[in-house]
Order: C-alpha cells, then structure tokens, then sequence
C-alpha cells in the first residue's frame, strides 16, 4: 500500500490530466486562445529570484512556454500530495472527510495556488474577471478535485 503523500501525488497527477482535458475541451467548444499566465509567472519569478533563463529570445520564449504548464502540473502533483496526507490522516482519525467535501476543497486548493500568485505578481486581476472567466478556471479545477478525491479513494474498503 502507498503512503497518504505517494498515493496524492499520483492522485493529483490524473487530476492534472482532467484538468487540462477540461481547459482544452473548453477551448475548443469556444474557441477562446490559451493562457500566457503560467510562463508571465515563471518568466517573473525568475527575474525576481535572479535565474536567467538560457538562450536567444526565441529560446527562452520556447522554455517558458514548456515552463509555464510544467509549474502547473506541479502545483496539481503538490496539492494531491497534500491531499493524499490530509486523506490519509482523516481516515487513521475515524472521520473522513466525504468525497463532497474533499472534491471541491482540493479544486480549490489547487485553483489558490494557482491564481494567487498571478494575482499578488499583478499578472491577474481576478476581480476584473467576467462570469466565463471564472467558469473556465472553476470548472477545470472542480474537475481536479473530483479526480484527485476519485484516485484516493480508489481501492478503498
């Protein structure tokens, strides 16, 4: 049997790939162009910690493109991660917490550390957001949730 930890990092990594599945399909119903967001922060916060990221300016635009989503992906594996514990703990205690409350806490979770940052960076204005804006970034990261609480409990007596 995996740890708490090992079983919600593999958890939030099924959740990554939901969510991503529900962003793209979202694109394509829509029409509506992908987000810069994620390589805007990583390109900043290299800057900031003082990283030069290698390579001519059609190099580094490159690497931050491949950057970008590969910093969300481990912001899903950490929250699942910290899922898994949470889980984990909850189980051992004799009070789990339902798959209606764990589903939307770990979306949300996910969704905070993922939109935070764009917002304190000045990247993101979340409250400049239309209803679409908010929908396109809740519903994928309600479907994380579902998921990443779906892969914990699989298995489960």
């Amino acid at each position: 049997m995996t740890s708490g930890p090992v079983r919600g990092a593999l958890a939030g990594a099924a959740g990554v790939a939901a969510l991503n599945a529900a962003t793209y399909l979202d694109m394509a119903v829509r029409g509506r162009q992908s987000s810069d967001s994620a390589e805007q922060l990583v390109k900043q916060a290299a800057e900031k910690a003082k990283v030069t990221i290698p390579g001519d300016d059609a190099k580094r635009r490159n690497r931050l493109q491949g950057l970008g989503p590969l910093s969300g992906i481990a912001v899903g594996i950490g929250v699942g991660a910290a899922a898994g514990l949470l889980h984990q703990v909850m189980a051992r205690s004799g009070h789990p917490l339902p798959a209606a409350v764990e589903a939307p806490l770990f979306g949300a979770a996910a969704m905070a550390l993922a939109d935070v940052p764009l917002a304190l960076m000045g990247i993101s204005d979340p409250s400049s957001w239309s209803a679409k804006d908010w929908a396109s970034d809740i519903v994928p990261h309600l479907v994380y949730g579902a998921i990443t609480s779906c892969g914990l409990r699989t298995g489960e007596a």
